[in-house]
């Protein structure tokens, strides 16, 4: 395999964005560790407890692997993240269904699944024996990581709660879209991408791109299985545009 040859410009671009990517899964780590907490706190089925612990430790590889691709771009080390920006804030008792909800929906049903889509685009050019094993990895856990998700609402949606989920899923999903498209640069979606063959062997892609996995995972995601719990995708995502 031929190595790809980075301009600085490039290779400043690529240890940027793998940098971010070191960070976010080890976020992610954090987040799934507070959910599985109050997942026990909810006496939550054994299934999504252990589910959950392990997804902590998919993301701990996921930045592992991440830092590998950084190192591969002549990158090293991380700057230190702050602590207050790691993990969530608990609950009090009486706030914790709608925390579950919040994380459960927000981070998982809504993000792991258009990650899914996502890393499927970011993986397809990737040629980079680091960022194609990381990429190989990523996106393998996150049908895992998706499918928690919506077994999770699944369960929520089971509990004698049931209600009190659904009004919560509706109350807060218009605002949890807008903060997705606003991550997603909803707006480049008709925007002409010029993609890069070496930053997309290094697992990188135009910015209209991004917005164009999310429009897709709208349609054939979010909308059926919201659907499928009597949960209007659609109108939510109008609802603040």
């Amino acid at each position: 395999m031929n190595a790809v040859t980075l301009t600085p410009e490039e290779r400043r671009l690529v240890q940027r964005e793998w940098t971010r990517r070191v960070e976010a899964e080890y976020r992610s780590a954090a987040i799934t560790h507070h959910l599985t907490l109050w997942l026990l706190k909810l006496v939550a089925p054994f299934e999504l407890i252990r589910a959950g612990l392990s997804i902590v430790d998919d993301e701990l590889v996921h930045s592992e692997l991440s830092h590998a691709v950084l190192v591969a771009a002549g990158g090293g080390g991380v700057p230190p993240m702050e602590p207050a920006t790691i993990g969530l804030r608990h609950p009090p008792d009486d706030e914790l269904l709608r925390a579950v909800v919040q994380t459960s929906v927000e981070t998982f049903c809504l993000g792991e699944t258009v990650a899914v889509r996502l890393f499927s685009r970011l993986r397809a050019p990737a040629t980079e024996p680091a960022a194609r094993a990381a990429l190989d990895r990523i996106l393998k856990d996150e049908v895992r990581h998706r499918d928690f998700g919506w077994s999770l609402l699944e369960w929520l949606l089971s509990t004698p709660q049931s209600g009190v989920v659904r009004d919560l899923v509706q109350e807060m999903l218009p605002d949890m879209f807008a903060r997705l498209r606003t991550n997603y640069a909803y707006s480049e979606l008709h925007r002409e991408g010029s993609p890069s063959p070496a930053l997309g062997a290094f697992g990188l892609m135009p910015t209209p791109d991004y917005a164009a996995a999310l429009e897709e995972t709208l349609t054939r995601d979010y909308i059926p299985r919201f659907g499928a719990h009597d949960i209007d995708a659609r109108a939510a995502w109008e609802a603040r545009k």
